[in-house]
């Protein structure tokens, strides 16, 4: 399939992209060999590099990982373009960087107070996704290809230009406003309530399919994010690989000025381009972008009593080099039946070595009053290792009289970035207009109820 060039931010231009993005087809399966082509005779049969390439294509691999990392983890794809990636000018640094910033984030101490953000201000008139970007924080080192960063985004405007990241892939969570994302592999519709997986290096656009769009983005500069293993839960359960879906090949053959925009150890660089970058007309690989629903997770939990640690919620992991510690973590509060006996329902007291930065996508969550003031959806919370941190007061009052019934809950969903490093905030988060001052004031009121027995 052919598609054309950037879609405006108009109403006729959204109503265009909200028809591409209702007859997309997908290939299933995460981490899959998949191939596709969207011209018939234009994937080379029985080698990857020919000596000339179908249909006077130019032949490219895209490396995700090391050639010589183990099989099953390896990343990479063959793409078949219009014009090879190596015919661009050279890049210059970008005016600024904007509201993105990137690890190491040394600016100011980590913090290990409990915070919580109201959900980001509507942006100036005319702001794409990538000028809407905004980093909380994180931690590790972009260069060195650990750790990972929280960023957020509001956007009124589709992208006329391209975006790569080199520092690593981003997990895009919008939270109002569906998106239509053009990338180098085909097209992605995600909306509130799915997820979206750009593999580093992927160049990509994002159409806006409402006047506005707002959401959460996580930058893994690790290991790729991968499905976690099941253990004693066994061969089912939690995220399965058939429900990501993959794009069917989808090229641009646009030939005209092309702004292209490179994140590199931290900062953004600009070429201008003659060609669109996104003319993959065929491609093959494991190294593809996915998108998920996040309703698919097939929830976890216990039948008889107490709660299972809330890493069974964990949709997609990113390992370190300790077994069984992630560089972070992707977890989601999916619809679910609360069932224990004698047990305190909502999620419990707890300190942790791991960091959590919590977002709401809909709905509410059930340790969290809603409201104004309160953890609304777009709004975030920081729970820095070892935080004390758990249910409000008005939560934990009402969860310990509450009769125990079975109990659905599917009127919110949630996620979780966490990660084993503290996030350090950027210096505009820590000072944001947004930030709510009076966050431990959940937590006041929590009475003495301690009776010694006589």
């Amino acid at each position: 399939m052919s598609v054309g060039g950037a879609l405006g931010a108009s109403g006729s231009g959204r109503a265009e992209a909200r028809k591409a993005a209702e007859g997309l087809t997908y290939l299933s399966g995460f981490g899959n060999e998949h191939s596709s082509q969207a011209v018939p005779g234009a994937l080379p049969e029985g080698r990857n590099s020919p000596q000339r390439a179908p249909l006077g294509l130019y032949a490219e691999q895209l490396s995700g990982s090391a050639f010589t990392e183990p099989r099953a983890q390896n990343r990479r794809s063959w793409l078949y373009r219009i014009h090879p990636s190596a015919a661009h000018p050279a890049f210059t640094r970008a005016a600024g960087n904007g509201a993105v910033r990137t690890g190491p984030f040394t600016d100011i101490a980590p913090d290990p107070n409990r915070l919580r953000w109201d959900p980001l201000p509507r942006p100036p008139a005319g702001t794409d996704f990538l000028a809407g970007l905004w980093t909380l924080g994180g931690n590790g080192d972009a260069t060195q290809r650990t750790g990972m960063a929280v960023h957020l985004y509001h956007a009124d405007t589709s992208m006329e230009r391209v975006f790569s990241d080199a520092d690593g892939e981003l997990l895009i969570v919008p939270e109002h406003g569906g998106l239509l994302l053009h990338t180098e592999f085909g097209l992605l519709h995600v909306e509130p309530g799915h997820v979206a997986l750009i593999p580093r290096g992927v160049r990509f656009r994002v159409a806006l399919l409402d006047a506005s769009a707002r959401g959460y983005v996580c930058e893994n500069y690790g290991s790729p994010f991968r499905l976690p293993d099941l253990g004693p839960i066994g061969a089912n359960g939690l995220a399965n690989a058939r429900d990501f879906r993959a794009p069917v090949a989808a090229y641009e053959d646009v030939e005209g000025p092309v702004e292209v925009v490179n994140k590199f150890c931290g900062n953004l660089w600009t070429a201008t381009y003659d060609h669109s970058p996104l003319d993959v007309v065929a491609w093959h690989g494991t190294h593809v972008p996915y998108v998920y629903d996040l309703r698919r997770f097939n929830v976890i939990g216990t039948i008889s009593y107490d709660h299972p640690d809330p890493s069974i919620f964990t949709v997609l992991t990113s390992p370190s080099d300790t077994p069984g510690l992630a560089g972070v973590d992707f977890v989601v509060f999916a619809p679910r039946w609360l069932v224990g006996e004698d047990t305190f329902r909502p999620p419990y007291f707890h300190r942790n070595v791991m960091s959590e930065y919590m977002g709401l996508i809909e709905g509410a969550y059930d340790a969290k009053t809603a409201g104004e003031g309160g953890f609304v959806p777009g709004g975030g919370s920081l729970h820095n290792m070892m935080s004390a941190h758990g249910p409000d007061r008005e939560t934990f009052d009402r969860a310990s009289a509450a009769e125990l019934r079975p109990q659905k809950l599917d009127d919110g969903l949630a996620f979780m970035f966490e990660t084993r490093w503290p996030v350090t905030l950027t210096p505009q988060a820590a000072a944001a207009d947004h930030l709510q001052q009076r966050y431990d004031d959940v937590w006041r009121g929590l009475e003495r109820h301690f009776r010694p027995l006589r």
